[in-house]
């Protein structure tokens, strides 16, 4: 490698060229890339609740749904102005582009006995005058349909939603939807003017799937200017040289570039979780650089040359941070492991990031320094020179007393770790400020929850739905799920069957109950149905041959325990009612629920893997099998911490922070490796650990702190994402590398006094043999 590479300082030109090329053909492919923000991205086309999702909407409509939420100032929709303002934007979301069904209490379809026959029309007629009498018919009436009250209308009369339903073709959906909200933006702008006095808020899974685009158009348009300059800033207090800056910043953007592109070239889309990688790229190429750079300066203070110099700083820097890339790409490529494919994404994509920037930096960085030499600065007696020569001497002192209280702290956050729950609620992946999370709480608030599961129940035979034990069963269950404390609203045919036999007998309510009979049932779902408009059918709960019926459920905002064990009650209530019957249950909220826990439990059982990756590529680097067990410590200890100290910042562990293990555990063994590898390197000389220690602390402290340094920057950057995946992740990885550098200054230099002192201990007693053998 040595050969390899003063070859390449030899032709620096036809180098630069080269990788001038190669940066090119790379970056060209970012053209390809384009933006994917619907839910669907985080589910594998073989992931069990995605496929029983994909039955439920093969079956019935599609579910892909827009909420506009309408809130007078006066805290009342029944009146006159607001009744037609609902009545125009149900007219208008029509023509909102691949809707096939709207439903508000102006269209619902409102059922009456008229002399013998029924009639069936819109409980908000146009053709009605809206004066009271009318208006307090449309109340009275909201107020008691089940499908109504709750879902469509709020129970206090302040609010109302127009739900919109699309048929989405096949293609760019993430185009679709930007499609629907642009529209829908424009629409409700228009209404705001004329009604300034009332509130209009979008939600539902569109709104969702609009909102994931859009946090991650914001965080890639804001986050990484930020990190650039924060990066930037950061360089020039420690690095001193504008030249090394420019250098720095040089590397790093070719590798983000570069990386970006291959990654277009492959054909990849761009998601909430891919458009962090370009932040985690620039801070470990900064990592890389610093330590190229700062040996550079080391080597020009003892007197070498410029070539010389960055030979030195090749040579004693080439295998660690070879080692410190490979590890940190394997962290990254054990979150394939993951059970949501944007997740293994960003690992993919990240691990080729990181091994560019170490293309990057170990062969186009030497060269540039050759091509613009920088005169090195004069190392004066600052802090960190004071530092890191005080700081050797103290940990000697005390090195016993740091390791026990670094052991105790150790359990207390083994034990608060488990403390930690995992719940994944997809509506507070957006910060309260966010305009979804705003409409989402107000309709939690004042309607219901967004949070919906489909179930579909299936019959088993042809015209299934009519037969009297299957609806009596259905009835049980309505009345059961409109008992749990969970539920917010039920919307089941049983409903409909009672009120059509109540209309079919007079409007008697002693008839607003099921029919007995399978016939009358026939009969009074096909006179339904021919009277119901086009658009407004109940293919949306009942299938073509009539075998299955679906029952759509609203809850509260639960969180991904909560919900999965409420899921389990549906499934055991059937078990113990009606066994005889086969149900399906799902949707997006269901599907997000399961995937925190199933992907955490998936990083978990890769962790042995990666570990033992990470550790034997140690031994062999620091050619010492003691050495490399030790270097194990300082990984897994802040891991440990980080998650302990998670347990009082938060205690939640969503989708993101389930691969925050893999993703830290190659970044924080970044520190040990180079602490390590220049410890090795002292002892290697015959010095004592004691003075092994003090160099490492000497030429490479600084170095390892200018890194971290910028590591926790860069995640901090991403801490400030309005997206909680994102905020989430970056906060605790900040936390973590924060930790790792404590670890590496504190307990591992106290580790290797107590353990590694000990071959000094034997090769003196050896030493004392072979001597009174020799006397």
């Amino acid at each position: 490698m040595e050969q390899l590479f003063r070859g390449i300082l030899s032709r620096p030109k036809l180098v630069l060229s080269v990788f001038l090329l190669f940066f090119v053909a790379c970056t060209v492919g970012a053209k390809n890339l384009f933006f994917r923000g619907d839910y669907a991205i985080f589910f594998d086309d073989s992931n069990k609740e995605l496929q029983a999702f994909n039955e439920i909407e093969g079956t019935f409509n599609k579910t892909d749904s827009l909420a506009i939420i309408i809130a007078p100032e006066t805290g009342d929709i029944y009146t006159e102005r607001y009744l037609e303002l609902i009545m125009l934007l149900t007219e208008d979301a029509w023509n909102i582009p691949y809707s096939s069904r709207v439903d508000s209490i102006a269209n619902y379809q409102h059922t009456e006995a008229q002399e013998d026959d029924l009639l069936v029309e819109n409980l908000v007629f146009k053709n009605y005058p809206l004066n009271t009498e009318y208006i307090n018919k449309v109340k009275f009436v909201a107020e008691n349909a089940p499908r109504l009250k709750g879902a469509l209308v709020s129970k206090t009369g302040d609010s109302a939603v127009i739900n919109i339903t699309f048929q989405l073709p096949s293609g760019d959906k993430t185009a679709r939807v930007a499609e629907i909200t642009d529209h829908s933006d424009r629409m409700l702008a228009s209404y705001q003017e004329s009604y300034p006095d009332v509130s209009f808020h979008q939600a539902g899974i569109v709104a969702m799937n609009s909102s994931f685009t859009k946090a991650a158009q914001k965080d890639i348009l804001t986050l990484v200017p930020v990190m650039f300059a924060v990066i930037s800033l950061l360089l020039i207090m420690t690095l001193r040289s504008i030249t090394y800056v420019i250098l720095t910043l040089v590397i790093v953007v070719t590798s983000v570039l570069a990386t970006m592109g291959i990654y277009g070239w492959a054909g990849m889309y761009l998601s909430i979780a891919t458009v962090n990688v370009p932040t985690m790229i620039m801070t470990l190429a900064v990592a890389d650089c610093v330590h190229l750079i700062t040996s550079v300066n080391e080597g020009k203070r003892q007197g070498l040359g410029n070539r010389e110099a960055v030979v030195h700083s090749f040579k004693l820097n080439f295998m660690a941070i070879l080692i410190t890339s490979v590890t940190t790409a394997i962290g990254f490529l054990i979150m394939n492991a993951s059970d949501s494919p944007v997740l293994r994404h960003m690992g993919s994509l990240s691990a080729l990031g990181v091994m560019l920037a170490f293309v990057f930096s170990i062969f186009l960085l030497p060269v540039l320094l050759l091509l613009m030499p920088v005169k090195v600065y004069k190392e004066r007696g600052g802090v960190y020179s004071k530092l890191f020569q005080l700081l050797p001497s103290l940990i000697i002192r005390y090195h016993r007393s740091i390791f026990c209280v670094s052991t105790i702290v150790v359990l207390i956050a083994g034990y608060m770790v488990m403390q930690n729950r995992i719940n994944d609620e997809p509506i507070e992946y957006f910060d309260s400020s966010h305009k979804f999370r705003i409409a989402a709480d107000f309709m939690e608030n004042h309607i219901s929850g967004m949070t919906n599961i489909s179930i579909a129940v299936k019959s088993g035979k042809s015209q299934g739905v009519v037969d009297p034990d299957f609806i009596s069963m259905l009835d049980d269950f309505t009345n059961w799920l409109r008992m749990q404390p969970q539920i917010d609203h039920v919307a089941s045919l049983v409903d409909t069957y009672k009120r059509l036999n109540k209309n079919l007998h007079g409007d008697n309510e002693e008839y607003y109950k099921l029919p007995n009979d399978r016939e009358l049932a026939a009969q009074y779902l096909l006179l339904y149905e021919l009277s119901l408009p086009y658009g407004l059918d109940i293919n949306n709960e009942v299938d073509i041959d009539k075998s299955a019926v679906k029952l759509q459920l609203t809850t509260k905002n639960l969180g991904s325990g909560e919900l999965v064990d409420f899921e389990n009650k549906i499934y055991d209530w059937f078990s113990s009612n009606a066994p005889q019957y086969e149900i399906v249950a799902s949707s997006p909220s269901l599907m997000f629920a399961h995937i925190g826990e199933t992907n955490m439990h998936s990083m978990l059982k890769s962790l042995p893997i990666i570990l033992v990756l990470i550790s034997t590529l140690l031994v062999i680097a620091l050619k010492s099998l003691r050495i490399g067990i030790i270097s194990l410590l300082p990984t897994l200890v802040p891991v440990l911490l980080g998650f302990g100290l998670w347990a009082f910042i938060s205690g939640e562990v969503n989708l993101g922070l389930s691969v925050v293990v893999s993703l830290t555990l190659g970044i924080v063994v970044d520190d040990a490796v180079h602490f390590l590898s220049k410890y090795q390197y002292s002892r290697r000389q015959g010095n004592s650990v004691e003075e092994a220690i003090s160099y490492s602390f000497n030429t490479v402290g600084r170095a390892l702190w200018v890194t971290s340094l910028v590591l926790v920057a860069g995640f901090l950057v991403l801490a400030l994402s309005s997206f909680r995946l994102n905020s989430d992740l970056g906060l605790l990885s900040a936390l973590v590398i924060t930790i790792a550098l404590v670890v590496d200054f504190l307990l591992l230099p106290a580790v290797l006094l107590i353990f590694d002192r000990r071959t000094d201990i034997v090769q003196a007693k050896a030493n004392n043999e072979l001597l009174s053998a020799a006397n």
